[in-house]
């Protein structure tokens, strides 16, 4: 079973679909504190260099970092998390507000993806996540948007089944959007690539997919 990692950032924040469960790492990045506080939830740790809290709170694992560094606070987070054997990711408090930070952790969704690790980033009404070298899978209960975008290089070997515009054996670049605002149809819908890593977004509503497989 893999290990559980929450991280709760400083972006915009309402309220946690998925809470943590008994032995799951619970991460507040800066500003993510106070929105854990408000959830009732004290983080196993508390990391950051403190500039959205404008403030060092008090806790027994806190791990300070200078605001002058190469990586965000939700990056650091992740990677603290993976050293401690996560493999599967929650993430909140990092869509919204400043668009660098929303860009950054959609650059964060991909570098997890392309490391093997399952990782999912809340809030706005959405779920977005990416997978590399994979598919996923959505019952046939799943409805309105969903959305597909390649992160980085080519991806080929793209298909999209079940879903109101499918694609068969497709490729796809970061320079055009081809696969944005497909829609569930009420079959079971699923979206695989042989090489390459995309971004995928649909509504919050849907949950999380009923499958995922590495090629």
């Amino acid at each position: 079973m893999k290990k559980n990692c929450f991280i709760v950032g400083a972006g915009s924040f309402s309220g946690m679909k998925y809470k943590p469960s008994q032995g799951d790492l619970v991460i507040a990045a800066d500003g993510g504190f106070q929105y854990l506080q408000e959830e009732g939830i004290w983080p196993d740790v508390l990391l950051g260099d403190f500039d959205s809290l404008e403030y060092e709170p008090r806790h027994e694992h806190l791990i300070r970092h200078s605001p002058i560094k190469d990586d965000t606070d939700m990056a650091l987070a992740a990677a603290y998390g993976m050293e401690q054997g996560c493999e599967r990711f929650f993430i909140y408090g990092g869509l919204g507000g400043r668009l660098d930070h929303t860009i950054a952790n959609i650059q964060l969704l991909a570098g997890l993806s392309r490391k093997g690790m399952e990782v999912y980033l809340l809030g706005e009404g959405i779920v977005v996540t990416a997978i590399t070298n994979e598919s996923i899978a959505f019952d046939e209960m799943a409805e309105g948007m969903i959305s597909v975008f390649c992160l980085g290089e080519t991806a080929t070997g793209v298909w999209e089944r079940g879903l109101k515009y499918e694609l068969e054996d497709a490729s796809l670049t970061c320079d055009r959007a081809l696969g944005v605002s497909n829609e569930f149809t009420g079959e079971k819908g699923s979206i695989e690539v042989h090489t390459g890593t995309l971004l995928i977004l649909w509504e919050e509503k849907n949950g999380l997919p009923c499958e995922r497989r590495q090629k």
